[in-house]
């Protein structure tokens, strides 16, 4: 249960009042940037504003309380969008809500199961081919907004989406898109001038107050949504039915896994900010009780944001308690300063989210796995990237973790082999070994398998055979980390032909998993213990003395 157990019962055993100070300014930093975010990414994804910000305030502060990490921030990012948008799109709120409280409950599972060192077995090739293609999405889908283009409902699919924004791209808003190439020179340039405050936070300021005492004409968060509510809502259990359920399954497993590989990562990046080392399991659970809060509350899934994690880490936060000041601080902005939002340019949080898809993309390393990476990882990471774009997230999660197992298999494969001593040289033969290879009678044959031997690399064992005068096959298998029943069947099928043959087997140095496998498979007590030697050494004597006694 220790491994369950939330980061802020452990860290508040040496809490210090510094140590309080420094997480409230870090907090509140980080709140700052969480804001425009969190109200662009819920508009983003089809919901409301207040959406946004439920789940930065709800889903914050119990992934803060109950995950695994000591500086986690979690709430709304932009690798949802895409999922969400085609969620409500087809289910509508009630649909989201029911997905979002469904990956919670996933995630608390896959923590109780110890699922958290498991996400490590995702290839980074689909994580980068994956992240790229969200933000390729995200990016196409911010041009309504950031052109002013007059489209009453945009199409969910990609294609769709171009196709769409082609035909209506001669009503674009010269005033709308000059606003957001401002909001967009701001965010560019602002960061060297201090890096103390978000550029997106001073855009969004400049830009509403030009376009509110301009007086110009583009569309506002006020316009498009109406009045904004500055207050939390009552938890809501929704309508769910068992056919609803069924059709969220695979939906709400996406969130789930996205949520836990997301957070885990930025929880892998933290520990390197702060030289500490993250408890998955308890992060697991922990964004599995935000989810499941943030749903109830009306907002959306939620996961850990690598950005705004560093920024905390920056700041000074050290402990949970800078999450949750995080979210308390937009909870009083929510309170206090929820309505002035409605001025805030639509544009301008278009131009926000093209930033922050810009930089999601990571461009850099995906051309540099393009150029270096051996052609089966191109294959899953251009894969994984084309299907994220045309289709979704789901399919190309499936797709690129199953082609990734069985180029995985292909290389394993292909790296199995057994080789004969007679014929050819090996190199890391002690001079005892050497010497008793080049004495050995013909009558024995020495094959070494090195790899592992699964399912994949089983026909490799159909290479040992034997000559008229063949009486002993010695089979080293130092070499050989793993066996699975396939490759176990084709022992026996060896065993058999060895048998009508008259040829005895002798195995040298077998380690300990195959070894267990071929006793519980009962080919130990087939060949008998006597068949089964430590070293070559003590089977090529045992083989030599067996001749003798013939």
């Amino acid at each position: 249960m220790e491994t369950l157990k939330p980061k802020l019962f452990e860290v508040m055993k040496d809490y210090s009042a510094n140590q309080f100070f420094k997480d409230v300014i870090a907090g509140i930093i980080v709140a700052i940037i969480a804001l425009p975010l969190s109200i662009a990414l819920a508009i983003a994804s089809g919901v409301t504003p207040e959406a946004g910000l439920y789940t930065a305030i709800i889903a914050g502060f119990f992934i803060a309380f109950f995950g695994g990490s000591r500086v986690q921030i979690g709430g709304p990012t932009a690798a949802f969008v895409t999922i969400i948008y085609g969620i409500v799109t087809e289910f509508g709120t009630s649909g989201l809500i029911v997905a979002t409280i469904m990956a919670g409950v996933i995630l608390i599972v896959m923590g109780i199961c110890h699922f958290g060192s498991l996400i490590k077995y995702i290839p980074y090739t689909i994580t980068t081919g994956f992240t790229c293609g969200i933000g390729v999405s995200l990016l196409v889908g911010q041009f309504k907004d950031f052109l002013g283009l007059d489209i009453e409902k945009v199409p969910s699919e990609f294609i769709e989406k171009l196709v769409c924004y082609c035909k209506n791209i001669t009503t674009t808003s010269i005033p709308t898109l000059l606003i957001g190439l401002l909001a967009i020179i701001i965010m560019l340039v602002f960061p060297y001038v201090t890096d103390k405050i978000p550029g997106s936070l001073i855009a969004i300021i400049v830009t509403t107050l030009i376009v509110k005492f301009g007086n110009i004409n583009v569309n506002t968060i006020g316009s498009v949504y109406g009045e904004l509510s500055h207050s939390l809502p009552v938890p809501q259990i929704p309508d769910v039915s068992f056919g609803m359920i069924k059709r969220l399954i695979s939906p709400a497993f996406t969130i789930a896994l996205l949520a836990g590989i997301e957070s885990l990562l930025s929880c892998v990046v933290s520990d390197g900010m702060i030289s500490d080392k993250h408890n998955s399991n308890a992060e697991l659970i922990g964004q599995g009780i935000g989810n499941i809060f943030s749903g109830l509350f009306g907002g959306i899934p939620a996961t850990g944001a690598i950005a705004r994690t560093a920024a905390n880490v920056k700041n000074g936060g050290r402990t949970p308690v800078s999450g949750m000041v995080h979210c308390v601080t937009l909870l009083i902005i929510l309170l206090v300063l929820m309505p002035t939002a409605a001025l805030i340019p639509m544009t301008t949080l278009a131009a926000v989210l093209i930033i922050v898809a810009w930089n999601m993309c990571d461009w850099k390393t995906f051309f540099k796995l393009v150029k270096t990476a051996p052609k089966s990882d191109i294959i899953v990471l251009v894969g994984t990237f084309l299907l994220t774009v045309i289709f979704d997230l789901v399919v190309a999660i499936e797709v690129g973790v199953v082609v990734s197992a069985l180029l995985f298999m292909k290389r394993m494969s292909e790296v199995t082999a057994v080789n004969s001593w007679k014929y050819i040289e090996q190199p890391d033969v002690s001079n005892e070994e050497a010497e008793k290879l080049m004495s050995i009678s013909k009558e024995i044959r020495v094959f070494e398998i090195m790899g592992p031997m699964f399912f994949a690399a089983a026909e490799e064992l159909a290479s040992i055979n034997s000559k008229r005068y063949t009486k002993i096959i010695i089979i080293r298998m130092r070499g050989v980390p793993a066996l699975d029943a396939s490759a176990m069947r084709s022992l026996n099928s060896l065993a058999d032909r060895a048998d009508k043959k008259g040829i005895e087997l002798v195995f040298s140095h077998v380690n300990k998993q195959p070894l267990s496998v071929m006793k519980k498979d009962g080919f130990f007590d087939r060949l008998g213990e006597n068949q089964f030697k430590k070293d070559i050494i003590e089977a090529l004597d045992y083989a030599e003395n067996k001749l003798k006694s013939k």
